[in-house]
């Protein structure tokens, strides 16, 4: 028979898994009395969980706020998922939480089982991690614009654009995105009356927020094509449309989602939609995708290609003499 510390472990983790739980499905879900339940109920609340209830035929039990974080109850892929985020925060794009999140991953370790463990250190043995000079973002900064997004609050901050200069900037702040290597927020400028995307990193929070607004109905359903689109080719000087002959699926491979965006066309064809300030940029991009392809847009593209053919067929001329002069000099002894 379970003893009353298992039972009353269970019930923890069963209000942390759920925000409402009603009396009768905590009843069935132990296969306990409604009246047991009461009382384990009343017995968390006396060990300092903060249990609330509500009366009537649509009441029940959640966990309240308390002053400090109850212990929490993780099931074997919960604890192996939660390992393994502090592991990849711990080396991330959000400054300032590498220490924090060493601490916390010490402190899981310790409580892990054996097996767990060995999964975790696998893991970690069998990865190598690239770090980039990727900007950091100051976690204070991303809580900051969070909670304006949920409690829909306008945003103020100070804004330094790519070109260096800093302006001010009131927002009603939309959705955070995250493409793996930099955070953006979407939101509507008031002054420009528009939405913008902007660099998390180069923002800084000014206080206080509000006041509050109501939500605009988004610039595209899908935020995340949005995001992309807008950081990959609004921004620059060039923007790009080409046909490149070859799947999707390979394609996409070879770009990442702040480089380009992709679209198929069919089976064997997509197409690349790109921007840069630097034609030359573009040029070097697309031609080491690996696959042929076709300029539509920008007409200076079209025209610059030549212009970097004939700079690649001079580079081959001028190195193919000078590895034969090599060469002969070798023969010759010389």
């Amino acid at each position: 028979m379970e003893t009353t510390a298992a039972r009353l472990l269970r019930l923890l983790s069963l209000l942390q898994s759920r925000r409402e739980w009603t009396g009768r499905e905590l009843a069935g879900r132990l296969e306990v009395s409604g009246r047991t339940v009461r009382h384990d109920i009343q017995r968390l609340r006396e060990l300092g969980y903060p249990v609330d209830a509500t009366r009537g035929a649509a009441g029940g039990y959640r966990l309240g706020v308390g002053a400090a974080l109850p212990p929490l109850l993780l099931d074997d892929d919960e604890a192996v998922a939660v390992a393994v985020g502090l592991r990849t925060a711990a080396g991330g794009t959000v400054s300032g939480i590498a220490e924090t999140s060493i601490r916390a991953l010490t402190k899981l370790e310790q409580m892990l089982p054996s097996r767990l463990r060995r999964r975790v250190e696998a893991l970690q043995s069998a990865t190598v991690p690239i770090h980039g000079p990727e900007p950091t973002v100051d976690p204070d900064t991303l809580t900051t614009v969070a909670v304006a997004i949920s409690d829909q609050q306008r945003l103020r901050f100070d804004y330094r654009s790519h070109d260096g200069t800093t302006g001010r900037r009131s927002v009603e702040p939309y959705r955070l995105v995250h493409t793996g290597r930099r955070w953006y927020l979407v939101a509507w400028d008031i002054d420009r009356a528009g939405w913008r995307t902007f660099r998390v990193d180069r923002l800084q929070p000014r206080a206080p927020t509000g006041p509050g607004y109501e939500p605009r109905e988004p610039p595209d359903p899908d935020i995340v094509g949005y995001t992309a689109h807008t950081i990959t080719t609004g921004v620059y000087r060039y923007q790009a449309r080409i046909t490149i002959h070859g799947p999707a699926e390979a394609v996409a491979q070879q770009i990442t989602p702040t480089i380009g965006t992709i679209e198929a066309i069919d089976a064997q064809r997509c197409i690349l939609r790109t921007g840069a300030n630097s034609l030359d940029d573009l040029a070097a991009w697309v031609a080491v995708i690996g696959f042929d392809f076709q300029v539509h847009e920008p007409p200076e593209l079209i025209d610059h290609l030549g212009v970097v053919i004939g700079r690649l067929r001079r580079a081959r001329q001028t190195s193919t003499k000078a590895h034969g002069k090599g060469s002969r000099s070798r023969r010759e002894g010389v």
